[in-house]
């Protein structure tokens, strides 16, 4: 801190009692949980963005917890009680999040979600149907019911079985809204956030940590919340987090759209929804894992060929029809588990949200929020 007056640093701009880098779900959350433990600290928030610029906002505003087929791929790479743990998070993420945002403040709707199979995938869909009473005895201690049922498809798609598996408890929301609301809570507990402040290095200088950017920042405790951003930020530490980066299309309105819940499909690797009588359709990872392991935000013209070909054969449009395409990066490793850990006293780090940042982003933050020691 040589060259700081003690005005500087106890009431200037350069020094925070806690910082955190990444102002999306994780990160907001986070500074809100630290509020509640210390109501006398200054609370910075940094993102390179003016409000997130990873999935937080990019996502498909889906509040889910795995389709069918999704956790039972997961059951061979995760014993039962890592899957049941796991979907038990994601489940009071949703809870706790709509506790601190009301329902209509990020239009949450409680419609249910179905797992679709294609008319190729009868076999697929027969091997999920005979698990479903498994399933729903495996996650009855998390959801206290039954979730899991074969019910009709009504909702004029092509090339589909008639049945699909229903989850009772999924839903949908805003995305935006949701981080709006997350803004607005910490704005007014007093939670400063710095947009456009890309953070270049951090190290621990004596007892502060000193964090580089486009200017030089100090603080006492660092909470690292960029999830799949992360490789880069931490890339020396040998962490398993990395970039993978998801990509959505949206068509034209279109007239009588009966769409009515979420929807997945492939193991979750494809998934769409009615927003404002639009198709929402994303995903594709799957077609091309080497390519999407990255950062950048950028359109991969063979996934979205692929969304293209599916946007034909569930709904017989044409890339005609689609108006906005866009990626978001997400953080993924080999376990889809959450990682909450410390670098040292002074720094901490929470990601690895695997896709499901909106159902997990609630509780990593007020996990992250408990390593701080001031």
């Amino acid at each position: 801190m040589s060259g700081l007056s003690y005005w500087e640093r106890t009431y200037g701009d350069h020094f925070f009692d806690i910082l955190i880098v990444g102002a999306g779900i994780v990160g907001l959350n986070a500074a809100l949980s630290c509020r509640e433990r210390y109501p006398g600290a200054r609370i910075g928030v940094l993102d390179k963005g003016m409000l997130s610029v990873g999935a937080s906002t990019k996502n498909a505003g889906f509040a889910c917890f795995g389709s069918p087929s999704e956790l039972l791929e997961d059951l061979k790479n995760h014993t039962e009680s890592e899957v049941v743990a796991l979907v038990a998070k994601r489940y009071q993420g949703i809870l706790a999040l709509r506790a601190k945002l009301k329902d209509e403040q990020i239009d949450f709707e409680p419609n249910g979600s179905y797992e679709v199979f294609q008319s190729t995938q009868k076999s697929e869909f027969q091997a999920c149907a005979e698990k479903i009473d498994y399933l729903n005895r495996l996650l009855c201690p998390v959801f206290e019911q039954d979730v899991f049922e074969l019910k009709p498809l009504y909702f004029g798609m092509q090339s589909v079985l008639s049945e699909g598996i229903f989850h009772r408890l999924e839903g949908q929301l805003n995305p935006v809204k949701m981080m709006l609301g997350l803004k607005q809570l910490s704005l007014a507990k007093q939670i400063e956030i710095v947009s456009n402040y890309e953070v270049k290095t951090f190290g621990l200088q004596d007892e502060q940590v000193e964090v580089k950017g486009s200017k030089t920042l100090y603080c006492s405790q660092l909470l690292i919340a960029t999830n799949g951003f992360s490789s880069s930020l931490l890339s020396e530490r040998a962490i398993d987090i990395l970039p993978a980066r998801a990509q959505v299309l949206i068509t034209k309105p279109i007239k009588g759209l009966s769409l009515k819940g979420t929807f997945h499909l492939d193991k979750g690797y494809y998934y769409f929804r009615n927003i404002d009588n639009r198709i929402l359709l994303g995903g594709g990872r799957n077609c091309d894992f080497g390519t999407e392991t990255t950062d950048r935000l950028e359109l991969n013209i063979k996934i979205q060929n692929r969304l293209d070909q599916l946007l034909t054969e569930l709904f017989g449009l044409s890339e005609e029809d689609v108006e906005y395409r866009w990626a978001g990066i997400m953080g993924t490793g080999r376990q889809k588990t959450p990682i909450v850990a410390s670098l040292n006293k002074n720094i901490h780090y929470g990601i690895r949200l695997g896709g499901m940042g909106v159902a997990l982003g609630t509780e990593l933050g007020a996990d992250l929020a408990q390593c701080v020691n001031l």
